[in-house]
């Protein structure tokens, strides 16, 4: 049985935006947390990309 969501935090996901649109296999993925009643939009974090070896821009997804 799933567990009930207790309060505002929910679980991210963030993938990387450059490394996508390069065509490269792989990708570059980040699990995080956020506050959905204070952060309402899509989270939008530089993240360090390992492919890449460069920071880039990761958005949230879904």
């Amino acid at each position: 049985m799933a567990k009930k969501v207790k309060g505002n935090r929910i679980q991210v996901i963030l993938e990387c935006t450059e490394h996508k649109a390069s065509g490269m296999p792989g990708t570059s993925r980040y699990i995080t947390k956020k506050n959905r009643k204070n952060t309402t939009g899509r989270m939008e974090l530089k993240k360090y990309n390992p492919i890449l070896k460069k920071m880039t821009v990761h958005k949230e997804t879904r």
